[in-house]
């Protein structure tokens, strides 16, 4: 962002630029249909539930609070324990990679600022990294 960009919106929370609930719930919603219906995403489709609809609602609700909105996942389950929970899970280099371009092409769907996007993208990187628990 620019020194410009960040002034305006040093008031707003990335919850707020984002879109609020609506909006987070919509790039939520992008990112799991991309997962759920793009080739390219079978691999790390492979690791969830049959059906989306707990893991929509859990990365939802996770997204909200770390973006600055309501502590929805928190409220629910406590801590998040990102890495413990996603221990019984394989990821490698190749999971972390289809996870953060599922993500993109979800920034992409919903016409995200580029700076925002990229934004998420490099605090999402960090995250997604620490996750992994196997090799390649």
């Amino acid at each position: 962002m620019t020194e410009a960009e960040s002034a305006t919106t040093a008031q707003q929370t990335p919850y707020e630029l984002f879109g609020s609930d609506t909006g987070v719930r919509a790039l939520v919603d992008a990112f799991y249909d991309h997962m759920d219906l793009d080739e390219a995403y079978q691999g790390i489709r492979k690791l969830h539930p049959h059906t989306l609809d707990s893991s929509r609602d859990k990365l939802y609700w996770f997204l909200s609070g770390w973006l600055g909105g309501p502590s929805l996942y928190i409220e629910r389950f406590g801590h998040p324990r990102l890495r413990a929970r996603h221990l019984p899970f394989p990821i490698g280099e190749a999971e972390r990679d289809a996870w953060l371009a599922c993500m993109r092409d979800a920034l992409r769907d919903r016409e995200i600022d580029a700076a925002l996007s990229e934004w998420l993208m490099s605090q999402l990187f960090g995250t997604a990294d620490w996750m992994r628990n196997k090799a390649g």
